[in-house]
């Protein structure tokens, strides 16, 4: 696998060897862990830096609060681009448009700019840690069932029910019930490059269409699968990535 790099605060030393290529920093969903990006961490090629931001088990719940993580997290950056998966594209939106110079453009995966099925705020008062724990073991019964112990989609799963708890995802959920930055969207000056899933029932096809209703000069590409399929087929997100990537880079 591939080493991601360390987001405590970085040396000189290396400093310049982040800045010797392009430096991807990868913002989580709504688990706030790497789990869910290690295969795309290692599926991407050597050209690309990946650094992973991650966000604590507990707190850091509003956006305002995960995007100071975030701050500090690429502080010692110079140059970089930023991949928002999900709970995370409206962080990688106010990123951009805090650090016109720094980030250099803007990679969207199966997210939105405001709350992506709006009904939902009618079910606000579910949105806290007693019905989001029945959720997830409600959830996992179908794949414990159905899948072996040591399933890759299970174990990942498994893992991201022990570090994070129901509580914090009660309150992210909650924050993306409120959160809207198409008026930030539309002020960013950098390339973006907005990427869906063809069978995503997480985040519909009105997210997308919202994104480049505020961005229509964004490129925008789908890949075939689930809100989930940037974990299982990485191989195709890494080039459609790189692709972007390395056509910001040449211009």
């Amino acid at each position: 696998m591939r080493r991601t790099t360390n987001c405590s605060p970085r040396g000189p030393a290396e400093r310049n060897e982040l800045s010797a290529g392009a430096t991807l920093v990868l913002l989580p969903g709504l688990d706030g862990t790497d789990v869910f990006l290690r295969p795309l961490v290692a599926a991407l090629p050597s050209t690309i830096r990946p650094v992973v931001v991650t966000y604590p088990a507990s707190g850091a719940e509003q956006y305002r609060d995960v995007l100071d993580i975030v701050r500090r997290a690429t502080a010692g950056l110079s140059t970089f681009y930023v991949l928002g998966v999900s709970f995370s594209g409206p962080l990688a939106v106010m990123l951009a448009l805090e650090q016109p110079k720094r980030v250099k453009g803007v990679i969207l995966v199966a997210t939105f700019v405001q709350a992506p099925r709006p009904w939902l705020r009618l079910l606000r008062f579910a949105c806290n840690a007693p019905m989001l724990w029945i959720w997830r073991v409600t959830r996992r019964i179908p794949m414990w069932a159905s899948r072996s112990g040591d399933d890759p989609l299970r174990l990942a799963k498994a893992e991201t029910f022990r570090r994070v708890s129901a509580r914090s995802l009660a309150g992210r959920a909650r924050a993306v019930l409120n959160v809207d930055v198409r008026a930030e969207l539309r002020r960013c000056s950098q390339p973006v490059f907005c990427i869906s899933f063809t069978d995503d029932r997480v985040v519909p096809r009105s997210s997308v269409d919202a994104i480049l209703r505020e961005a229509p000069t964004a490129a925008c590409t789908s890949l075939a699968g689930s809100h989930f399929s940037g974990w299982m087929n990485s191989g195709a997100l890494a080039a459609v990535v790189k692709k972007f990537i390395s056509k910001v880079e040449s211009t």
